[in-house]
């Protein structure tokens, strides 16, 4: 490699966010390089449920969350191969003293062309014969929602990238951002300097080392995150939706086969980790946890068989939403790191807009607020239901 290698973009880390971000920029005609330290999705994408729902109570993220749905489901036209989305619902269990919130929500994502509705306690008991209604208030219900694969996600974008001419590069670790004054240049490789335009800087719970190397500024988090996989017992009636319990606080994906993804949701303790170095199976007392809770609100799941329990990684921001574009006092550089546990079902929406604002200058002001410029200007967002939930 020589050290006067030259892209128009560098976009670091192929987890979702990165493969995406790659793609809508090599789309827009810009010669873009890809890096990833492993190979793509081995990070917390992999491991990601990968719940697809536009329940967000800002308009900004269930706009996103929305728009994303529509590239998932139209996957095979744009990156011309499946995504991995599939239809199954998704299901949104609320207490009674999220109730409120949860309809004025509804209403904002109603507006916003999302198809949602409420559902309550009667009607509950009699569309889903499996679920325990003691203590539920209400539920919003999406049709439109489900689930995704995240690994066939992100290699259908890093694929459609590479079909366009960009160049991906696994095993292969940014070292560090070159920095010139109020301008960062490119990314030191071992291999050499790689200059470019633009550095995306996508790498998740690595993203705030690779930012400090060119004495940037990173509030995050890196917390470790358990995930459990169980198979029902035959013969009973089970969930086909992604459920969100917001009333046990956990949540639960289908696998098929009688399988599921569960684990625990907002509010529960969160524990900072080292991301090269964390436990990455899942503890015993976890386990019963959730065992406990989901046998208690899905009662056919009483006895099923644990299958899987591991742990993976969460990036969280100062406010539960992503960092994303451009910042005050430093060209060449952008953000799109912290999914804080929500971020792969709108990380392509967000890729999109983030390419149109770093290619054309065109952004939306609601979409501005990403930038991590909001936590010195005081704009961090506010949301309803606190934590990942959105």
């Amino acid at each position: 490699m020589s050290a006067a290698e030259r892209f128009d973009a560098v976009v670091i880390g192929a987890g979702i966010a990165g493969a995406s971000t790659a793609f809508f920029l090599q789309s827009k005609g810009l010669r873009v390089l890809a890096l990833e330290r492993d190979q793509p999705a081995s990070g917390g994408t992999g491991l990601s449920a990968a719940i697809m729902r536009q329940h967000y109570s800002t308009p900004l993220m269930a706009r996103l969350a929305h728009a994303a749905v529509e590239i998932f489901q139209n996957a095979r036209a744009l990156l011309g191969r499946d995504a991995g989305y599939r239809r199954a619902g998704y299901l949104f269990l609320v207490p009674p003293d999220a109730l409120a919130l949860a309809q004025k929500n509804v209403a904002m994502q109603r507006a916003l062309g999302i198809d949602t509705s409420m559902i309550y306690p009667d009607e509950l008991a009699a569309r889903m014969p499996w679920l325990n209604t003691d203590g539920v208030a209400g539920a919003a219900f999406e049709p439109e929602g489900g689930y995704s694969d995240p690994e066939v996600a992100t290699e259908a974008f890093i694929a459609a990238f590479r079909d366009k001419g960009g160049e991906l590069r696994t095993k292969t670790a940014a070292r560090a951002l070159l920095r010139d004054g109020d301008r960062v240049l490119g990314v030191v490789l071992d291999a050499g300097n790689v200059h470019s335009d633009w550095v995306v800087n996508a790498a998740g719970p690595w993203a705030p080392p690779l930012a400090q190397s060119a004495n940037l500024a990173m509030q995050m988090r890196t917390v470790r995150e358990q995930d459990t996989v169980w198979e029902a017992k035959n013969g009973r009636p089970l969930p086909e939706h992604s459920i969100s319990n917001a009333v046990d606080a956990i949540y639960l994906r289908p696998l098929g086969d009688r399988r599921y993804i569960v684990g625990r949701g907002f509010p529960k303790a969160y524990f900072d980790v080292d991301p090269y170095n964390y436990k990455r199976t899942a503890d015993e007392d976890f386990i019963a946890d959730v065992q406990e809770r989901m046998a208690l609100r899905i009662p056919p799941l009483e006895g099923a068989r644990l299958i899987n329990a591991y742990a993976a990684l969460y990036d969280v921001t100062v406010d539960w939403y992503q960092y994303v574009g451009p910042r005050d006092g430093i060209n060449g550089y952008a953000d799109f790191c912290g999914g804080s546990g929500h971020g792969f079902k709108e990380a392509p929406a967000i890729a999109r807009e983030l390419a149109d604002w770093l290619v054309d200058g065109r952004v939306d002001e609601d979409f501005r607020q990403f930038s991590y410029d909001r936590i010195a200007q005081g704009r961090l967002f506010v949301q309803s239901y606190g934590g990942n939930r959105g």
